[in-house]
């Protein structure tokens, strides 16, 4: 009977030994996703609340698709918070591709009135400094954070491009 114990050990070894090794295969270093914005639209807002879709354009650098089931994201503006968003919605994006993803995003009045009160001491709005942060939920263990920051450059037109 010891002998059959000790076979029967040893091959439960070996299996968990295989399974260790495919388990790290999962846990590969992936590069961070690249994150730029690409505009921001208005949308309709209620009361005293303010919309905007943000158009990012997310590229994925890895050997691995990223699927994803939702995503949430916040914006600063000068170093104060200024709009956060989140959406439900479900997309793959494939290995060495890329995709342009739209959020709607809630810019309150309290918000709104902090960013006019840090601005009013300024005589250009050009150069602003911005940093958008967010994840895209892609299950347990699946979840992929993204940043980006840059300074904002206004046309005289009014529109916003980042």
């Amino acid at each position: 009977m010891t002998g059959r114990f000790y076979r029967c050990t040893r091959l439960l070894l070996a299996l968990l030994l295989v399974a260790g090794l495919n388990a790290c295969a999962l846990f590969q270093p992936r590069d961070p996703l690249s994150i730029s914005v690409i505009g921001i639209d208005p949308l309709p807002g209620q009361d005293l609340e303010m919309r905007m879709a943000v158009k990012m354009r997310v590229q994925n650098p890895n050997e691995t698709p990223v699927d994803f089931n939702g995503i949430a994201l916040n914006l600063e503006v000068n170093g104060q918070p200024l709009a956060a968003g989140v959406s439900d919605q479900q997309g793959h994006i494939g290995r060495y591709d890329e995709a342009v993803i739209t959020v709607p995003v809630s810019i309150t009045a309290f918000a709104f009135l902090r960013q006019a009160y840090g601005l009013s001491t300024l005589n250009s709005l050009q150069g602003l400094p911005y940093k958008l942060r967010g994840k895209m939920a892609g299950g347990p263990l699946g979840t992929v954070r993204f940043s980006d920051e840059g300074k904002l450059d206004l046309p005289k037109g009014g529109n916003l491009n980042w």
